[in-house]
């Protein structure tokens, strides 16, 4: 086990913390009565979570792929269950956006739940628990206990303070994602089964069977590919995100999506490699229907948060795509848009959630004519729309471009195809700054007097500009587009060392493996892939 590890270079367990600290903090706030107290407390518990986190960046060894800040501790001795949890440079960088997104949550949230303000307290909390555990795990049974212990507090979110539609959207998201994870349980204990270790590391390194990958790889990828989600999974999203309460639509977009790109990385990739090869094109190809799918049912969505959220499947089409391109700079550039899409996606959805509390409207015909009225919003939507679509100087731009260099330099045909869901999204965003930061033909902007805060006139209410603690939130989130937008380089250094060494992983289980073993098992489809691969290669 130690070959795979680094000793904890500080002198107190910080992961530990990080995982403990927001589950007290969800226990202990159970005694505040008012919901002021709660709101505080909440932002005090992830704040100091946010700033425990930062010696993860600050002291982080960019030389090396082996795991950081490890705490093993036995567990289950007699099944070889230990509780090992650590960073390395592919989850360092996701634990991070998941601490520093917290905060923003519970500042998203102060007017916008209005009751139960201890309950949802107590459910953010929890979540923040289970996303962290998830990225840190070294130990498959403790990534699936983290991973099954996200699926309730998240139903609850939905289903408790949700929107008119509550009940269908928290069902569809919970049956959606536990069938996912049935599939994903057969496959860790189908891997326990084999090598009697549920050790992460150890298990990258170990050779399967061609057959065998092949189911692991059917079982992994299934659960993965509903958490991104993927085409045809993803019908859960939408639904997802237009019920959830701001908090957790920010929550869904901005880290949990990560985890299903996440999981392709740490167990599908480094453990199925002759399965990730194989089922390469039909991956690829997902994607691209992804990204494609997802742009034209944005652009024709008058829904705001309906927009967004098929933008999200989009978005994540390219962090899939970057991934099973293969190459070093596909998978730095899937890593890097996840990172990106978290915070400008996370960004849009507050921006919605503001508005909605104004007008109590998604719709882009109700929420017109708002450059006038609200300047210091608009000119945030603008900055967060324009990275949305991948402006160059933002942040979306720099992983985009290193997604589809790596598609482009492998298969011409899907880096051409990959850019059509880029204009696609630059027309639908477009379209969304247009409807709502000018008015229509006629001067006028809406005219529905029945919503906003102001006195109406005969063009509409008098909304009110964004307050301080709405502009704290998004400019917090305005620096990281234009720092990774202009100087990505510390990210991509973080990730440099770890995405090098994944990559050897395939190729080390590639050379090893037994070819043989596709054409006896699979032999048709095995050459209905080969010829797709050749089409596919310029």
């Amino acid at each position: 086990m130690e070959q795979y590890l680094i000793v904890n270079q500080l002198n107190y367990p910080i992961i530990s913390v990080l995982l403990l600290l927001p589950l007290i903090g969800a226990v202990l706030g159970l005694l505040f009565k008012s919901d002021k107290a709660q709101l505080w407390w909440g932002l005090g518990v992830t704040l100091a979570t946010a700033l425990a986190s930062l010696p993860l960046y600050t002291r982080f060894d960019r030389t090396t792929a082996l795991y950081q800040f490890v705490e093993v501790r036995h567990w289950l001795p007699a099944l070889g269950l230990d509780y090992a949890v650590g960073v390395d440079g592919i989850s360092v960088l996701l634990v991070l956006l998941t601490t520093l997104v917290m905060p923003l949550c519970v500042l998203c949230s102060w007017s916008y739940i209005k009751e139960r303000m201890r309950e949802f307290m107590f459910v953010l909390l929890v979540i923040e628990t289970a996303m962290i555990g998830v990225f840190v795990s070294l130990n498959t049974l403790l990534f699936f206990l983290f991973w099954e212990a996200m699926l309730i507090p998240m139903y609850l979110m939905i289903a408790i303070w949700g929107g008119p539609r509550k009940d269908y959207a928290s069902i569809k998201y919970f049956l959606y994602t536990f069938a996912g994870s049935i599939f994903f349980l057969a496959s860790i204990i189908a891997l326990y089964v084999q090598t009697g270790s549920f050790f992460i590391p150890e298990l990258m390194t170990h050779s399967f069977s061609f057959s065998f990958q092949v189911w692991v790889f059917l079982g992994c990828a299934l659960a993965f590919a509903v958490k991104v989600p993927m085409f045809p999974l993803h019908t859960w999203l939408p639904a997802a995100h237009v019920e959830a309460p701001t908090a957790g639509s920010v929550i869904l977009a901005s880290i949990m999506l990560k985890l299903g790109g996440y999981g392709f990385l740490r167990f599908c990739l480094p453990m199925a490699p002759e399965a990730t090869w194989y089922f390469m094109p039909w991956l690829i190809a997902l994607s691209l229907v992804s990204i494609i799918v997802g742009g034209y049912l944005a652009l024709g969505q008058s829904d705001i948060k309906k927009l967004i959220a098929y933008s999200s499947v989009g978005h994540m089409g390219f962090v899939t795509l970057g991934i099973f391109l293969l190459n070093d700079q596909g998978i730095k550039g899937a890593m890097l848009q996840m990172i990106n899409h978290g915070i400008t996606t996370g960004a849009l959805f507050i921006l919605i959630g503001i508005i909605y509390e104004r007008t109590h409207s998604r719709e882009m015909s109700v929420n017109r004519a708002l450059g006038a009225m609200m300047p210091v919003y608009v000119l945030f939507l603008g900055i967060f729309s324009l990275s949305s679509f991948g402006f160059p100087g933002t942040n979306s731009f720099v992983s985009e471009f290193l997604v589809l260099l790596a598609a482009f330099s492998r298969y011409p045909l899907v880096g051409a195809l990959a850019i059509v869901g880029a204009i696609l999204a630059a027309a639908y965003m477009l379209r969304l700054l247009q409807s709502m930061v000018w008015a229509d033909s006629d001067g006028h902007g809406h005219h529905d007097e029945g919503h906003g805060d102001g006195h109406g006139d005969s063009h509409g209410p008098i909304l009110k500009d964004l307050n301080a603690r709405e502009i704290g939130t998004l400019s917090f989130l305005t620096i990281f587009v234009f720092w990774i937008g202009f100087y990505p380089t510390p990210l991509l250094e973080m990730m440099d060392v770890s995405v090098t060494h994944l990559i050897d992983q395939i190729g080390t289980g590639l050379n090893q493996g037994g070819h043989d073993n596709l054409h006896h098992a699979f032999s048709g489809l095995g050459n209905k892939v080969a010829g797709l691969l050749t089409t596919l290669k310029p």
